[in-house]
């Protein structure tokens, strides 16, 4: 069995994400003995904001949309997150 390393004592917030940022945490951590948790009651925030579209595309997805019988901001976030390889919120 390996030993697993202590991880330093850290002066900020920033320093210890940049030491997490260049070692590899199995080094100090027994991932294989870690718990698996989940928010699901977790509620993502969001934030408004401004995207031009080409009219003829804005078009095209309210289309789309009637079709799926749901608002086309709602299809336009679901591309998104499918885009990204995101689960859809």
């Amino acid at each position: 069995m390996t030993r697993l390393k202590r991880a330093p004592k850290f002066k900020n917030e920033a320093d210890e994400a940049a030491f997490w940022n260049r070692v590899d945490s199995t080094d100090y951590v027994d991932w294989s003995k870690a718990e698996h948790w989940s928010f699901p009651n977790l509620k993502l925030t969001s934030r408004p904001i401004t995207l031009r579209l080409y009219v003829s595309v804005i078009n095209k997805l309210k289309e789309k949309a009637r079709e799926l019988d749901m608002p086309y901001q709602t299809l336009i976030k679901q591309y998104i997150f499918k885009g990204l390889g995101m689960p859809s919120a």
